[in-house]
This record gives C-alpha cells, structure tokens and sequence, in this order.
C-alpha cells in the first residue's frame, strides 16, 4: 500500500466527490477513480457505495480506513518534518 493512495483516499472520503477531490489533488479523475480502485483490490473491501455517477457516499470498511488515516497521516507528516 502506497502512502499517496491513502492521501488520496481520504481526500476523497471527506469530499464525496471525485471531481473535486481529483481538483484538489491536483490529478485527473481518472487517475483518482483507478488508485481507489486499485487500494480497494488491494484491501478487497469496497471503500465506497457507488450509487451514480456523482453519488457516493462511505462503507463501513471505508469509515473504518478513514478513521485509522486520519490518525496517521498527521503523526506521519509531522515525522517528516522533523527530518
């Protein structure tokens, strides 16, 4: 599991939006659909409820990964800084 698609996960569990989680990335949706996908095969967990297009909400498994994320990446950042 890479760290970028964890940051990418949680950008996009806290927009709900791919477009604008993509934006705010600073990476095409494409690229954001195919590294969820991938982390998804990867745990072999659905993330995310994929109800339209432009509907998505969590699943439990996903509410789950976003809660241990945000505990993480702070601690994780926050060790970078310091080297």
């Amino acid at each position: 599991m890479e760290l970028r698609h964890l940051r990418y996960f949680a950008v996009l569990a806290r927009e709900l939006h791919f477009a604008r989680a993509a934006e705010q990335l600073g990476i095409t949706q494409p690229t954001l659909s195919r590294t969820i996908q991938h982390l998804e095969k990867e745990l072999g967990v659905h993330l995310f409820s994929r109800e339209n297009k432009w509907n998505i909400s969590l699943t439990e498994a996903g509410r789950t990964l976003l809660a241990e994320t945000e505990k993480i990446l702070p601690k994780l950042d926050d060790a970078m800084t310091r080297t």
